[in-house]
């Protein structure tokens, strides 16, 4: 399952996203904003998000429009590894070398179609579970268990 979730800046993308992962056959859930509502906030989609996808062992896309706020917010959920990617690369790598289960896009500095890219790649790859990536993983689950 992948959740997708957007704030005002973001829905547009999100739309698009949506309907080319269902169009793939990919699994998803639109987590919302449902309609355009500028005065949403990033925050209470970026958490609940989160949640969902720590909860559940899923994936998640978060979409606003630098993508640093919905990356920030849904870090904050212990168990989220969420990563602000804007290139293919760094797309493989969040996966790859982090295991990370948000994917974070940027509307203002990224378009649409290498967007849409960056979300082919993330869905594509898988962690590599070599021994000094899965050590740092566990030193940030560590963390994170501290009281």
């Amino acid at each position: 399952m992948i959740y997708i979730g957007a704030d005002h800046k973001g829905h547009r993308l999100k739309s698009r996203i949506v309907d080319w992962m269902r169009g793939s056959g990919i699994d998803c859930t639109d987590l919302g904003n449902k309609e355009y509502d500028s005065g949403d906030d990033y925050t209470d989609i970026s958490i609940l998000l989160a949640e969902k996808v720590v909860s559940e062992r899923a994936k998640g896309i978060l979409i606003c429009g630098s993508g640093v706020g919905v990356c920030v917010a849904a870090n904050k959920v212990k168990g989220a590894r969420a990563a602000l990617v804007t290139n293919d690369k760094q797309a493989r790598l969040a996966r790859e070398d982090d295991d990370a289960n948000i994917l974070c896009l940027s509307t203002d500095v990224v378009g649409d179609e290498d967007n849409i890219g960056i979300v082919k790649t993330f869905l594509e790859t898988t962690f590599s579970s070599e021994e000094r990536h899965i050590k740092r993983i566990n030193k940030i689950k560590e963390y994170e268990n501290k009281s």
